[in-house]
């Protein structure tokens, strides 16, 4: 399995007061720090090294993960250092970690989904990336692709459409010389997405169940009802 690039460095300024003195990844979820939940799961699913691009009190992160044994996973890490990289510049820094391509997984993202499945139809694409979809009609956020017939048209997260009703889930692939080809040292992930899309280069995989995610107060609750009671069902 590919090895999985989890973006952690973000300064979670929704969640506070509650990220004022830890990070996003150790807010605590059903009784565990939230990224205890995501690596057990990422084991789960075959994973077995995980590279951590932390920021924001990324040390903590560090102090509680260790180095993966106690999941069964090797864990690295990569630190944003004194500069903000944006969630591109983040995976640039990183890429000496990460091979020829890689999952992207979002550090605040919970995620029913056959990681296999995805890494099987990402390399039968033989496109550069591939990004997981959702059927969203704008429920749980701004539906931002258009996915039509299986096939990824256009991702646009800057400026979505009307006709745009499926979602980025959470999960991406992607060859490590898209980001390295990236012309600025800081980038916004979304906007290499959405280059790959228009160039006919991103793939899609529609998921069939909806995403969980701890970014908002209201995310945080539905996350911790469904990893206590939804995953038990």
């Amino acid at each position: 399995m590919l090895t999985v690039a989890i973006l952690a460095g973000g300064l979670a300024t929704r969640l506070r007061p509650i990220t004022e003195t830890i990070p996003k990844a150790l807010v605590e979820v059903a009784g565990r720090p939230f990224i205890f939940h995501q690596l057990d799961y990422l084991h789960a699913q075959g994973i077995r090294r995980v590279v951590l691009c932390i920021g924001y009190l990324g040390e903590m992160i560090e102090d509680a993960v260790g180095d993966g044994s106690a999941f069964g996973l090797e864990v690295l890490y990569v630190a944003d250092g004194p500069k903000l990289l944006g969630t591109g510049g983040a995976l640039r820094q990183a890429l000496p970690l990460l091979g020829d391509a890689f999952f992207v997984l979002y550090g605040d993202s919970f995620l029913p989904i056959d990681f296999k499945a995805v890494e099987d139809a990402y390399h039968q694409s033989g496109k550069t990336g591939l990004m997981t979809v959702l059927d969203n009609g704008d429920r749980w956020d701004k539906s931002n692709v258009r996915y039509l017939d299986g096939v990824l048209v256009e991702y646009n997260k800057r400026r979505p459409t009307p006709d745009m009703h499926f979602i980025d889930y959470g999960l991406g692939i992607l060859q490590a010389r898209s980001i390295a080809d990236w012309p600025d040292e800081v980038f916004d992930l979304a906007d290499l997405y959405h280059d790959l899309s228009v160039a006919g280069q991103l793939a899609g995989f529609e998921a069939d169940e909806r995403f969980y995610e701890i970014g908002s107060h209201g995310g945080l609750k539905e996350t911790e009802t469904y990893l206590t009671e939804g995953r038990k069902q």
